[in-house]
């Protein structure tokens, strides 16, 4: 397997995961904080603390990492083009 099929590959892929949690698609971003929610509950359960779980990441910092991982993908998949021209 050439660089071109991996970046263009691994970047198409980044860069449609990203954009779905950067635009908030399906509420992906607001599935994640209750994810992220969901799963501290027991941690804390587990620990000790009844009291309700904190927020670690709201769904402003996963878009924000959504964006950063999307730019990412598209930096790679023009990488693969340009691999792929060359």
């Amino acid at each position: 397997m050439n660089a071109a099929t991996f970046l263009l590959t691994f970047g198409g892929v980044s860069l449609v995961a990203g954009a779905t949690f950067a635009l908030n698609i399906r509420g992906a971003a607001d599935a994640m904080e209750r994810y992220a929610a969901a799963n501290a509950e027991p941690a804390m359960h587990s620990r000790g603390e009844l009291g309700p779980p904190k927020r670690v990441m709201s769904k402003q910092v996963y878009r924000f990492l959504g964006t950063v991982v999307a730019l990412a993908g598209l930096v790679l998949t023009l990488g693969g083009l340009l691999e792929l021209t060359a």
